[in-house]
């Protein structure tokens, strides 16, 4: 397992924190999403033989929430 936290500056109520959860859970291999709407981070678990940074990176994207940095935990 790998976790990361993801810098996603399009974050800003709750409703970003729930579409940003069901993105994410909806992928293979996702352990934990925490959102911190604040500090407009994503905190991320996951089985990295599963699902790649591309990947989340493309997902979030999809969800107009494009990751501007990632940093490992």
């Amino acid at each position: 397992m790998s976790t990361v936290i993801l810098s996603v500056p399009g974050i800003s109520c709750e409703h970003c924190e729930r579409a940003i959860t069901q993105a994410l859970t909806a992928q293979p291999g996702v352990s934990t999403v925490q959102v911190d709407i604040p500090r407009k981070q994503v905190t991320l678990t996951f089985d990295e033989h599963q699902l790649s940074l591309v990947r989340i990176k493309e997902v979030l994207a999809e969800e107009d929430y494009p990751v501007a940095a990632v940093q490992p935990a």
